[in-house]
């Protein structure tokens, strides 16, 4: 069956891809169990859930989006772009519940939001992550994402667990 992916529009699609984070979350405290810290300082759940709520205004368009992978008639696949420069965009949040994956939604996903990035004029996209989501850095590199210089001030006990990946639109 295929998946479709587009912009998130209405409450539905909103509550599905912040259930969708949740699940991210979860995912990277429990791939993070060295350093537990980690995820309570950058996710700590309270701060967490504020910042879902703000999510249609952190992603909101012309400058970032949110994406939604569809199959089988349901979301089972969330993606989302902000701005970081004049040109360049953050992807961030690129996540598929665990039944549906195998299916290329996150490599959908990301063309999706790359299209629409390109679209919007920015000319970069970039990413970061934790050193234990190894699936996902083995997709950033078959997408031609490769490593770059952090974007952004990193704590420097932090800095051995977080990746930045960079690639031109």
């Amino acid at each position: 069956m295929p998946a479709a992916f587009r912009l998130a529009t209405g409450v539905d699609d909103l509550n599905e891809t912040r259930r969708l984070c949740r699940d991210y979350r979860a995912l990277l405290a429990e791939r993070a169990r060295a350093a537990p810290w980690l995820v309570e300082r950058y996710y700590a759940e309270s701060q967490y859930e504020a910042l879902l709520d703000r999510l249609p205004e952190l992603h909101a368009r012309p400058d970032g989006a949110i994406f939604v992978a569809v199959r089988g008639g349901q979301i089972c696949g969330c993606a989302m772009t902000h701005r970081i420069g004049p040109e360049t965009c953050e992807i961030k949040r690129v996540f598929t519940d665990p039944a549906a994956r195998g299916h290329g939604l996150a490599r959908g996903l990301f063309a999706a939001a790359m299209d629409q990035a390109r679209a919007d004029g920015y000319r970069e996209m970039k990413l970061d992550t934790m050193i234990w989501l190894e699936e996902a850095i083995g997709l950033y590199g078959k997408l031609g994402f490769t490593p770059c210089p952090p974007f952004y001030d990193l704590a420097p006990d932090a800095a051995p667990y977080i990746r930045f990946f960079g690639r031109a639109l």
